[in-house]
């Protein structure tokens, strides 16, 4: 048996040498264990699980912060994987049941790096996890300082959020050269002033629509005109969807987002051309 101790909740983890039974409700956790090489051994994922593409068929026990502790106790899972934030409760409730290690939401690049470790140290993927972050800061060295500009990132999460300087989505944009119009907001997230967009004319405008939702960029320039931006003179990137892009926060937001970003900024249409 191993001991791991998890920060979070200060509770020493009592786990198997080989671990083979994972619940992750957390979509970057999985994705970081599948890069791992553990994807056999995830048996329980939440419902926005869908990166990389072979978790879609996994079973699915749990919302963001609603699991079904019926199909948790059939998994018998010998580690459970959440993160703090929404999840916070529910994770510090798990961790009276099962082995439950807790990860910090990332608010920075750094965090992510960082995620990967502690994945790995969790389930004995040590060598594997340093690998993978080493991988991670060569991509990262790829798309550094690409880009020159202000940006305005906004996801709808339900409706239209977007970050301050407690986020990785802020952190990421200013490695790639993009400065967050809203950084110097202590937030994580906040309801955009849609005012203080018009003020600022950022260089950049990112949308990212809602999870499972297609939007065209004709509909998303139209919604964006319709706010009174038709001053705006910003250049507007439409996420690829159906799924979580910006919103995701394992891995291949460094791989996959900041490159997606450093390679169509200059290919964006105007706002108002």
């Amino acid at each position: 048996m191993r001991r791991v101790f998890c920060e979070l909740t200060g509770q020493e983890l009592i786990l198997p040498d080989k671990i083979e039974r994972i619940v992750s409700l957390s979509p970057a956790v999985t994705e970081t264990l599948y890069l791992l090489g553990l994807g056999k051994e995830v048996v329980g994922v939440t419902a926005f699980d869908v990166h990389p593409e072979e978790v879609r068929g996994k079973p699915i026990i749990a919302s963001y912060n609603r699991v079904s502790k019926r199909k948790l106790s059939d998994l018998k899972p010998d580690i459970i994987f959440t993160v703090t934030g929404y999840q916070r409760d529910t994770a510090l409730e798990l961790s009276k049941l099962y082995p439950t290690y807790i990860i910090e939401l990332p608010a920075s690049i750094a965090s992510i790096v960082d995620m990967v470790i502690k994945i790995g140290i969790a389930t004995g993927k040590i060598d594997e996890s340093r690998i993978l972050s080493k991988n991670l800061l060569s991509s990262l060295s790829n798309v550094h300082d690409r880009l020159h500009g202000r940006v305005y990132v906004e996801i709808d999460l339900g409706g239209p959020v977007t970050f301050g300087s407690y986020s990785y989505i802020t952190d990421g944009l200013f490695e790639i050269g993009l400065n967050n119009i809203f950084s110097d907001h202590l937030t994580e997230w906040e309801k955009p002033d849609f005012d203080a967009v018009k003020s600022a004319n950022p260089d950049y405008i990112i949308y990212e629509p809602k999870m499972y939702r297609q939007i065209k960029q004709e509909v998303v320039l139209h919604m964006l005109r319709d706010r009174g931006w038709k001053g705006i003179d910003s250049k507007v990137l439409v996420t690829p969807g159906p799924y979580d892009f910006l919103a995701h926060h394992g891995p291949s937001f460094i791989t996959t987002a900041l490159s997606w970003i450093v390679a169509n900024a200059q290919k964006a249409v105007k706002l108002n051309e």
